[in-house]
C-alpha cells in the first residue's frame, strides 16, 4: 500500500513555487496554508515577525516532502498537551 496521501504537487497553482530553495519534484503543496502557523513560536519553522504579524515567508518546512511525519507528530503532541 502505497502513502500518496503523505504528499501532493500541485504544478498549475498560480503560485507555484510559494517558496524558494524546495525542488519541484519534492515541493508539496497538502499543507498549502501550514498547520503549525497557530503554533506561534513553537511552530519550528524558519520565520520572522514584520509589524507584529508572523512572517513565514522564508519558511518551507510544511513544503518538503519528508516533513509530513513531522508535522503529523507535532499536531498530534500539541493536541495531548492542551
Amino acid at each position: 500500500m502505497g502513502a500518496n496521501y503523505k504528499f501532493f504537487c500541485h504544478t498549475q497553482c498560480e503560485y507555484f513555487p510559494c517558496h524558494a530553495g524546495v525542488a519541484k519534484e519534492d515541493f508539496n503543496c497538502l499543507f498549502c496554508f501550514c498547520p503549525l502557523y497557530g503554533q506561534g513560536e513553537d511552530c519550528g519553522g524558519n520565520f520572522t515577525y514584520v509589524n507584529g504579524v508572523k512572517d513565514c515567508s522564508n519558511c518551507a518546512f510544511p513544503h518538503l516532502r519528508e516533513n509530513y511525519e513531522a508535522i503529523i507528530e507535532k499536531l498530534r503532541s500539541k493536541g495531548k498537551h492542551q
